[in-house]
């Protein structure tokens, strides 16, 4: 009896043991056994290495702009002045400039790429889905620094000579309204730039909706049609509410990618130090500002200190739109 317990024991501790991944005494040894141990520790390293790069810029943006922090205190985040000569500077117009383009960028953004992927998920046949397919994968690949210089070439010329100035010749009378298309353009300004970002983050958020409505269940599409529903029906009572969670993650990452872009608005934004209600009027970004003035400032002065602080705030906005998508996926996915 005595026995058959200690068989009983001995066979319960090996199959403790092989459950806690150690091999029973009579296994074979598999070859490359041995480096399992190091695999789990290059899989650690490598998910380190993330939270190692995002806390190294932190602390590097942080300590690198706290001086021009305290040196004009918390109106910095609110000010309108940037002078290297006089060294006054403040962060108010490239904050508001980046809110501004993002936002436009969206609005112009959000309406056109739902209506992409409605027509590539639902209206249009596959011989003219997957050419259309293919060019805003293409699209998504061109390098923002060759939409800067096609909008500074083409498109902003073509805006200022015929189309912002009919606009501004009708609505710049409109009481309250007027104020945003006020004053004379060269095509370069707030509104150019949110086109341009437009057009920048397009293929970014249709793709995503495309995928995203493509997911739907066949089941719950044709279940609608058997009732009498309309391709659009279907669209809006069926697809948009069963991917509404991924539809918003991905609009926001459009608004994310907006915000931190830099080259295309640099050359399209006009680069000035003002606050205007004026679609119209030239403006600055952060980002655009940083490209432009950081190669010029000394290492240590409050310029770069002020410019580092510059890259603080944008890694704070992009958190906040961060955090607020995750809180709307949350929030719709109840």
């Amino acid at each position: 009896m005595s026995a058959v317990a200690d068989s009983s024991l001995d066979a319960s501790n090996s199959a403790a043991k092989v459950a806690q991944g150690s091999p029973s005494p009579g296994a074979k040894t598999v070859p490359g056994a041995n480096l399992d141990p190091i695999f789990k520790a290059a899989l650690y390293g490598c998910g380190s290495l993330v939270l190692i790069l995002l806390c190294s810029i932190v602390v590097l943006l942080f300590y690198g702009g706290w001086p021009a922090l305290a040196h004009f205190g918390p109106s910095f985040y609110w000010s309108t002045a940037w002078n290297p000569v006089t060294e006054k500077f403040g962060a108010g117009v490239m904050i508001y400039g980046t809110l501004f383009t993002g936002i436009l960028a969206l609005i112009i953004a959000l309406p056109m790429s739902f209506g992409i992927a409605f027509f590539l998920t639902e209206i249009a046949p596959q011989s003219v889905r997957r050419p259309i397919g293919i060019a805003i994968q293409l699209l998504a690949a061109v390098p923002s620094i060759i939409f800067g210089m096609w909008g500074s070439l083409i498109v902003a010329p073509i805006l200022a000579q015929t189309i912002y100035p009919p606009i501004i010749s009708v609505l710049s009378h409109v009481p309250v309204l007027g104020y945003l298309f006020k004053g004379p353009t060269n095509g370069a300004g707030m509104l150019t730039a949110g086109i341009i970002l437009a057009l920048m983050i397009i293929p970014f958020i249709t793709a995503m909706f495309v995928e995203i409505l493509e997911s739907v269940p066949a089941m719950l599409k044709e279940s609608a049609y058997g009732v009498g529903a309309t391709t659009y029906e279907v669209f809006r009572n069926v697809s948009v509410p069963y991917g509404r969670t991924a539809l918003v993650g991905a609009v926001m990452l459009g608004f994310g990618r907006a915000l931190g872009e830099t080259m295309a608005v640099t050359f399209v934004i006009g680069n000035a130090n003002r606050i205007s209600a004026s679609l119209f009027s030239s403006g600055a970004t952060i980002a655009s500002t940083i490209a432009n003035e950081f190669p010029d400032a000394p290492a240590g002065s409050l310029r770069s200190q002020s410019l580092l602080e510059l890259g603080f705030v944008l890694f704070v906005i992009s958190f906040i739109v961060l955090a607020i998508s995750r809180m709307l996926v949350r929030t719709n996915a109840k």
